[in-house]
């Protein structure tokens, strides 16, 4: 199913997260799932995956003072639960965070061996490159949540809409 993923930057230091985490609960808005990295390797791979078309508009100078200020920073995806996600956004920039919104996949499967491979598979059988994939799982009776971010979101939103 096509969910809207929520994607930030919070400072790289202690009690960021708890911050953001307190908000959300506040206003009772659940985190289905979530995946914390560096800024500083998702600038890097950013700046790898554009290629020459970014360097023809950033100097080398501005590529490593984004390297540098980025690694204060952690990326953080933010897949909220069902409904919530208009909320969220609008407590987000009432509280001036910087966000961006995306279109992901998010999938219940199976919490057993092979599942993950079927899935991946059929991205794969369609021509579907996956940019990241994520999961959680709360216990090993219950299924897992895998939220996906494919590069082509309306044809993987056409093969995976029963799922």
């Amino acid at each position: 199913m096509v969910r809207t993923e929520i994607s930030l930057f919070l400072k790289n230091e202690p009690g960021q997260l708890a911050g953001l985490a307190e908000l959300f609960s506040r206003e009772g808005i659940n985190i289905d799932a979530m995946t914390i990295q560096d800024a500083s390797a998702y600038v890097r791979e950013l700046f790898k995956a554009r290629g020459k078309s970014l360097k023809r508009i950033a100097s080398a100078a501005s590529y490593n003072s984004m390297r540098k200020d980025s690694a204060e920073f952690a990326l953080i995806r933010i897949l909220v639960a069902d409904g919530a996600t208009n909320k969220a956004i609008d407590l987000l920039s009432r509280n001036e965070y910087v966000f961006d919104i995306m279109p992901v996949i998010a999938i219940e499967l199976e919490n057993r061996p092979g599942e993950l491979a079927k899935v991946a598979a059929r991205f794969g059988e369609e021509g579907i490159n996956i940019n990241y994939v994520y999961g959680s799982v709360s216990s090993p009776e219950e299924k897992c949540l895998f939220v996906f971010c494919p590069e082509d979101i309306e044809l993987a939103a056409k093969i995976f809409k029963d799922y």
